[in-house]
């Protein structure tokens, strides 16, 4: 079963915590200083929010899978859409260990697909990269992608 995940910059993350705690009618699986995660059943999503954003609002989405197959599938999915993916491979990010990839939608929005291997003691080392912040917190255009395909560090990187 294929998750949405969401993932939200937030200024203070204890007054996040306290609101999406209430509007979830739930308390984060993980917490650590900088970095809080709901997995959510109904509606079935992976919502995180961290204080490392570059700017407060949505940072990224993404499909989260739950084995080889699924990430195939999505993989398949991503190269079919004619845009750049960014094979980001295995590495450490959000306190978990995970395959990865990344492209950008056309309105600008970075779209990671993943299939979570394990827990990790740091948020990550910021290997690899993904396509440039969404155009909500930068100032990337609709294709900016894929006309000056310009990279920043991985979700992970500090």
């Amino acid at each position: 079963m294929k998750r949405l995940h969401v993932h939200v910059a937030v200024e203070n993350l204890a007054e996040a915590i306290g609101f999406y705690s209430t509007l979830f009618a739930a308390k984060p699986a993980v917490t650590k200083p900088d970095y809080a995660k709901w997995m959510l059943a109904d509606p079935n999503v992976n919502f995180a929010i961290s204080a490392r954003g570059r700017a407060p609002g949505l940072d990224h989405l993404g499909i989260q899978v739950e084995n080889d197959a699924e990430l195939q599938e999505v993989y398949d999915r991503l190269k079919g859409a004619n845009r750049t993916v960014i094979e980001q491979g295995k590495t450490a990010c959000c306190y978990a260990t995970s395959e990865k990839a990344w492209m950008g939608d056309p309105a600008g929005s970075s779209w990671e697909t993943f299939l979570t291997t394990g827990e990790s003691t740091v948020y990550g080392d910021g290997s690899g990269q993904r396509p440039e912040e969404p155009r909500m917190a930068g100032e990337t255009s609709p294709n900016a992608i894929e006309n000056n395909p310009k990279h920043v560090s991985a979700c992970c990187g500090a």
